[in-house]
């Protein structure tokens, strides 16, 4: 069983069109704070990253927020955080949200979270962690970026064992009990080649 006391959780600066992703943001806060996992996410006060560190805090329970300094006024930093990194680059950003995490969880977002999530992938794929990733595919959002992967691995860029690095839920409720069935990560990560 995986030791998950935070989670890195990558979602969108807006809200989106559909409703049901704002409640998704909401809930998740409230699950990890009633389970006490710490929230690791981008520090922004917009959008469902807002959202979520809200949901988390109102329920006592810590978030931790990471953002860049050049961030700091476009994605409207959140000030009520158990704490806040505010850091140089991107590059710092994505490393810190990683170092502070056990698992990945992937909400609906747009490029941004797209890059994170792709890159934790990778990451993965190249054996420098073996920590959870886990997209949250409600509503089938993420249905084309998955049908993308799987173009890719048809065209022969990659193969089947890259879908394998990360695993798709339809809705929370499968998300803690993955959680629990998943084994504890076995890379050391001082081992890395970061």
């Amino acid at each position: 069983m995986a030791n998950i006391k935070s989670i890195c959780v990558y979602c969108g600066s807006k809200n989106g069109n559909n409703g049901n992703f704002t409640a998704l943001a909401r809930d998740l806060g409230h699950m990890m704070a009633d389970n006490g996992i710490r929230l690791v996410y981008g520090g922004g006060s917009i959008g469902l990253m807002g959202v979520i560190a809200r949901a988390v805090m109102e329920k006592n329970g810590e978030v931790t927020g990471v953002i860049p300094g050049h961030l700091e006024d476009l994605e409207v930093g959140e000030k009520n955080l158990t704490d806040k990194f505010v850091v140089g680059n991107m590059h710092e950003r994505k490393r810190m949200m990683f170092d502070h995490s056990d698992a990945f969880v992937i909400l609906p977002g747009s490029i941004g979270t797209l890059d994170e999530t792709i890159e934790m992938v990778t990451w993965k794929q190249l054996q420098l962690h073996d920590k959870p990733i886990v997209i949250v595919n409600a509503d089938n959002y993420w249905n084309p970026f998955l049908d993308m992967l799987k173009h890719i691995v048809s065209e022969g860029f990659m193969t089947d064992y890259t879908l394998e690095l990360f695993e798709v839920i339809s809705g929370l409720d499968e998300l803690l009990p993955l959680l629990e069935r998943l084994p504890e990560p076995q890379i050391d990560p001082k081992n890395t080649l970061f």
